[in-house]
């Protein structure tokens, strides 16, 4: 049987005006297996094209690769036209790939009509079918794709898969948790492997950011919550988890396409005068959540979850001077939620949903910015005693969609209504939400969970802890609007989707409002 040599697909990702980062993986031999370490070092050809005939050739080159960075291929295309869709594709030998298409960015000093995104987070192929990509791909109006992490996951069959039971709908590869190198190639190999994926990745360049489970589940700078002692030393397990992520996606660490120059994630993608994206990384440089939930040291300053240089860095991204809306790519949620007042039976399940809880609930979810609140307050701060405006957290990590004010203080919000930003939270591609752990229909016990939330954090306008989907937001220099769609059983691998809300913030308003239909209806 012959070898299919570009079995991983193609990627294109971090637009910028004149370049972009394209991606694959070739497979010299049989044995040349993700995560194998073994085969030949090869040349991988190139071409970028304005056709997808490819009879207009713009850039072309030859890559190296091999063993050593998995046969993976990652190159940033230069020398490409601000605001230009492109067409490209990979050779080895008489093999080419499949052809994929990209964007660059438009020009800095221009100004874009809009700017319009699909937003995705935490695909868990043990959990189901990959649906929210295949419909993303049918799309024909998006610029690029932000992916807030949860990418991959680290668990081994039978552990956090479809609904109660955790059936796996697929079964991971290796069949056992990731814990080294070739672990973690070999999981990332299998992801990208799937057809909905691949499609997705090969129509619009990814945006993309990790969460906890590129590595694994509540990670922070010295540990996590799934690593043990018996398992290795967590460095190596995290430099193992960082340096497969650099190989097999399509972004620049470091701000560039080379490996082995450094894991700084964190960084910023314009779009002209109307939008600037800044990707946060808030697992590398936290400190550990806390054991106890009900600790004053949820406000302790010395206490982080960016860590000081990339604090800093956020604060000049929200005070540039550069686009009109910040967009914050934030992978935990921001937004204050007080979660006392939950009726008992409900608080396990929202715990297993959204994070930590203690049996009497509390008002911090301490794996996010709750159980951060200094650096919370920093930034909310920096916000309000500045005059920042448009500013716009879009958020993933909690399978449940969200659209939210952010309260300058959250105790005076209800008489003052002053607002500082707004966040929108995408719900989970497969990842179980609170349906799916309580075994309910949807729209049941989901309900009081919502309005009891919605009841004790007026700021929260919007709450669906029941659906999975995917969802797209659109900027305009007038308002920025994030629409839901939710898709049929994540077990069925022709999954059907419908839209279900859409909520915008009006540009120097830094609050939500209800729309009743989404963009391009």
């Amino acid at each position: 049987m012959p070898i299919a040599q570009f079995a991983h697909g193609v990627a294109s990702g971090d637009p910028r005006p004149t370049s972009v980062i394209l991606w694959t993986r070739v497979t010299p031999t049989t044995a040349s297996k993700p995560g194998s370490g073994v085969g030949p070092n090869v040349v991988v050809g190139w071409q970028v094209s304005t056709n997808n005939r490819f009879t207009r050739i713009v850039r072309a080159g030859k890559f190296s690769t091999g063993p050593g960075r998995d046969h993976t291929v990652k190159v940033d295309a230069t020398g490409l036209q601000p605001g230009r869709t492109y067409y490209y594709r990979f050779s080895y030998g008489s093999v080419r790939s499949a052809v994929g298409r990209t964007r660059t960015a438009p020009a800095a000093t221009s100004s874009p009509a809009n700017l319009r995104l699909g937003v995705v987070s935490c695909s868990n192929l043990q959990a189901g079918w990959f649906s929210s990509y295949r419909h993303l791909a049918d799309r024909d109006d998006l610029h690029a794709v932000i992916h807030l992490g949860d990418y991959i996951y680290e668990y081994g069959p039978g552990q956090y898969g479809y609904g109660q039971g955790d059936k796996d709908i697929r079964t991971h590869e290796p069949t056992h948790e990731i814990l080294n190198l070739g672990n973690y190639r070999r999981r990332h190999g299998q992801y990208k492997r799937d057809a909905d994926l691949q499609r997705l990745h090969a129509k619009y360049a990814f945006i993309v950011t990790w969460d906890d489970h590129e590595s694994t589940n509540d990670a922070f700078k010295d540990g996590a919550e799934n690593h043990n002692p018996g398992e290795g030393s967590w460095a190596a397990r995290r430099a193992a988890s960082h340096k497969a992520y650099d190989e097999w996606m399509p972004v620049r660490m470091n701000g560039t396409a080379q490996l082995g120059d450094g894991t700084t994630l964190y960084r910023r993608l314009t779009f002209g005068d109307l939008a600037e994206i800044s990707m946060l990384d808030l697992r590398t440089y936290r400190d550990a959540q806390l054991a106890a939930q009900v600790d004053p040291a949820q406000a302790d300053p010395a206490r982080t979850i960016t860590g000081r240089q990339q604090m800093d860095w956020l604060k000049d991204s929200l005070t540039r001077r550069v686009s009109q809306w910040k967009l914050v790519g934030n992978p935990v949620m921001i937004a204050p939620v007080t979660f006392a007042g939950l009726p008992r039976d409900l608080i396990k399940p929202v715990n297993d949903t959204v994070g930590l809880l203690p049996p009497e609930g509390a008002p911090y979810n301490v794996d996010q910015w709750d159980g951060y609140t200094d650096d919370r307050r920093e930034v909310f701060e920096h916000l309000r005693d500045n005059g920042v405006t448009d500013s716009l957290f879009v958020t993933g990590d909690i399978h449940s969609g969200w659209a939210c004010d952010l309260p300058a203080d959250k105790a005076t919000y209800v008489g003052t209504k002053d607002s500082v930003g707004v966040e929108f939270v995408a719900t989970s591609v497969t990842s179980n939400n609170l349906k799916d752990i309580t075994g309910t229909p949807r729209r049941t016990t989901s309900i009081a969970a919502e309005e009891g939330l919605k009841t004790n954090n007026p700021h929260i306008k919007y709450l669906n802890f029941d659906d999975h989907g995917f969802s797209v937001l659109d900027i305009t220099p007038k308002r920025a609007q994030m629409d839901w769609y939710i898709i049929g059983d994540r077990a069925s691998k022709t999954a059907g989707v419908s839209w279900t809300t859409s909520w915008a913030t009006t540009a120097g308003s830094q609050t939500v409002r209800q729309v009743f239909g989404p963009v391009g209806s």
